[in-house]
C-alpha cells in the first residue's frame, strides 16, 4: 500500500483549494503564508504532480488538484460527522423533571441506563411543572401541562387520571366511595381540588374533606398512604410501580381525567440529537406500552 499523504498537509491544501490564495488560507489556518506554501509543495512532492498552477494573477487548480479537492472535501466531511456523532453518543443528556413524576420516571431511567449505557442521563428534579429553555440549560424536560396547549416539540406521555389509593390493608373497609367518610384523606397539594374533582365525579359528598392531611408533593402523600395512615388521591399512571409492587392499591374503578398531562419537551427550534431522540422514543413507548 502506497504511503498515504500527511493529513495536516492535505487539510492545508483543501483550505487553500477553496480560495486559491495562500494568504487567505494562512489567515483561516492561523499560520504563516510561507507555512501554507511549504505544506502544499510538500504534498505535491509526495504525490509526484502539481495541484496548483502558480500564475502571476494567483493560483488555479490543476485537473489533479480539482479531483483532490473533491476527495479531500469528502474525507474531512466524514471526519466532521464522526466527531459530531461520536461526541453526541458520549455526551450526558441533561433532563429536568418535576418531583411529582419521579415515581414513574426514575425506575425507567434506571432501566434505560442498563439498556443504553452509551447514552447517559443526568436528572435534575424540581417542584416546578414547567421549563424555560431560554434560561435553563437542559436537553429536555418532563412537564405537567394542559393537554390542549402543547407545541410541536412536545411528546405526549400520558394524561392525568385521578383515583383514590391506599395500603392493601384498607381494602376490606372500602367498598363504596361513601366509606371514605371514615378515613383520613391525604391531599398531595395544599388545595383540595383533586379530591373534590373525584368525589364530584363519584357523586359523593364527604364532611371530612378538609379534615385530612395536606402535603407539598405527591410523593409524600403516596408514602404516607402506603403506610396505611390514610387514603390519598393520585394519578393512576404515576403509581403503577407501587401498585405492581403491592405497596398501594386502587380500591375503586373510577378514574377521572383532569385535562392535564405529562409531556417530554425539548428546546424549540432545535433538532434533538440521536441519543435524545432514542431516549424520548423509548420513554414514550414505556408510557404507552408499560409492559414493553
Amino acid at each position: 500500500m502506497k504511503r498515504l499523504p500527511p493529513l495536516p498537509a492535505l487539510h492545508t491544501f483543501w483550505v487553500t483549494a477553496q480560495c486559491c490564495n495562500f494568504t487567505r488560507a494562512a489567515e483561516q489556518l492561523h499560520i504563516t503564508q510561507g507555512a501554507v506554501s511549504r505544506q502544499v509543495a510538500g504534498l505535491e512532492s509526495h504525490l509526484g504532480y502539481a495541484l496548483f498552477r502558480r500564475q502571476a494573477r494567483g493560483l488555479s487548480l490543476t485537473e489533479e488538484g480539482r479531483e483532490w479537492s473533491l476527495r479531500a472535501q469528502q474525507v474531512f466531511g466524514l471526519i466532521g460527522e464522526a466527531v459530531e456523532q461520536i461526541g453526541n453518543r458520549r455526551q450526558t443528556l441533561q433532563l429536568k423533571a418535576s418531583t411529582c413524576v419521579m415515581r414513574w420516571l426514575l425506575p425507567r431511567l434506571m432501566q434505560w441506563q442498563k439498556e443504553r449505557p452509551d447514552v447517559p442521563v443526568e436528572l435534575t428534579t424540581t417542584v416546578a411543572y414547567t421549563v424555560d429553555f431560554r434560561r435553563e440549560q437542559f436537553d429536555a424536560a418532563v412537564i405537567y401541562a394542559p393537554t390542549a396547549e402543547q407545541s410541536a416539540e412536545a411528546r405526549h406521555l400520558f394524561d392525568e387520571q385521578l383515583t383514590p389509593v391506599c395500603a392493601p390493608a384498607l381494602l376490606d373497609v372500602l367498598h363504596t366511595p361513601a366509606d371514605l367518610q371514615q378515613q383520613v384523606l391525604l391531599h398531595p397539594t395544599r388545595d383540595e381540588r383533586d379530591w373534590a374533582l373525584w368525589l364530584s365525579a363519584a357523586n359523593t359528598q364527604l364532611s371530612n374533606l378538609s379534615q385530612g392531611h395536606h402535603f407539598e408533593t405527591l410523593d409524600l402523600a403516596m408514602t404516607v398512604a402506603s403506610q396505611g395512615s390514610g387514603v390519598a388521591i393520585g394519578d393512576s399512571a404515576l403509581i403503577g410501580e407501587d401498585v405492581k409492587a403491592g405497596r398501594l392499591v386502587m380500591p375503586f374503578e373510577l378514574q377521572v381525567p383532569t385535562g392535564m398531562g405529562y409531556y417530554l419537551v425539548y428546546p424549540p427550534g432545535t433538532a434533538p440529537s440521536a441519543g435524545l431522540e432514542a431516549l424520548m422514543n423509548w420513554l414514550v413507548s414505556q408510557a404507552q406500552y408499560p409492559e414493553h
